[in-house]
């Protein structure tokens, strides 16, 4: 344990101060190469001692680092906030309920019918295109109607971007008084890596301990798919998930873990197939107290193996 005194100097310090010089003055006579002389100019430099320093924990950094590009998410901007005249402070859900917006993804949230059409109708351009390119016929009949298909289905594997928490939500936030770790295990998760656009696949573990209030179970799942139906990394996927909880229900901590396969690092690169990546990230009460840290990580069996 270190102690830290009071720099206030009582008379017996002051004649431990007058010995000391004496001492420094005896030794840097008898120190070669005029060392003590050094110390002792440094010191009627006014350099103070070096002191134990006490250590300080760096804050968390938020998961989000760039500006939005949207001039409507920026904080202050006139007519978009709400009734509280303030910007929420999450890193991952904005002041109108969507998660990481861009200019893009209003885009495709406020289209009109016509408009959507004229979505799928190039994203299937770009896929027959890709047929084209890795040398296909995409008129032979087993790709006649792939491209569609394909566009199709990217757009339900991005649909997250267009989800809005508290639709998801709902208003199942409920009063209980209860203060004691809750937990929903093994939820399915499917992504995109984004660097690849190939699927990551596994299971998340959320925990959390309430402040009196709790969450409908069911929409713990509901906020992982929310975040993991676009283009993600793992990493990222992990602390969405867990601030948005925090910034939602407020709860004394929040933990998640997630452990997943990669296709990227499966089917091409290393080529490993049994490897499994595991991420966590644990806020609030839970980051600060290990015993409940450990607790968790033992629930969700990660101790066991």
């Amino acid at each position: 344990m270190v102690r830290y005194h009071s720099g206030a100097n009582t008379p017996s310090d002051h004649a431990e101060g007058s010995n000391d010089e004496k001492k420094a003055s005896r030794l840097a006579v008898a120190l070669p190469n005029g060392l003590g002389a050094r110390s002792k100019r440094g010191n009627d430099e006014g350099e103070e001692p070096q002191k134990k320093k006490r250590k300080h924990r760096k804050g968390r950094r938020h998961s989000i680092s760039k500006a939005a590009r949207d001039p409507r998410d920026e904080a202050g901007s006139p007519g978009t906030l709400g009734d509280s005249g303030t910007r929420s402070p999450s890193p991952v859900i904005d002041f109108d309920g969507l998660s990481h917006p861009s200019r893009g993804t209003r885009e495709r949230l406020e289209e009109s019918e016509e408009q959507a059409a004229a979505r799928l109708a190039k994203l299937s351009g770009a896929v027959k295109t890709i047929l084209e390119c890795i040398g296909e016929d995409p008129s032979r009949e087993g790709l006649l109607g792939t491209p569609e298909r394909y566009a199709k289905a990217m757009l339900f594997f991005t649909k997250g971007y267009q989800e809005n928490i508290g639709d998801i939500i709902n208003g199942a936030i409920f009063h209980e008084n209860h203060r004691e770790l809750v937990i929903v295990k093994d939820i399915e998760v499917f992504s995109l890596c984004e660097h690849h656009m190939v699927p990551f696949t596994g299971k998340m573990h959320i925990g959390y301990i309430p402040d009196q209030d709790v969450i409908g179970i069911s929409k713990l799942p509901r906020i992982a798919d929310m975040f993991s139906r676009r283009l993600q990394i793992q990493e990222r996927l992990t602390k969405d998930v867990a601030h948005a909880i925090m910034e939602v229900l407020k709860p004394q901590g929040v933990a998640v873990v997630m452990e997943s396969s990669h296709l990227c690092m499966v089917m091409r690169g290393v080529e490993k197939t049994s490897a499994t990546t595991i991420t966590s990230c644990v806020l609030g009460c839970i980051e600060k107290r290990e015993k409940t840290r450990m607790e968790f990580f033992s629930l969700v069996g990660l101790n066991r193996r």
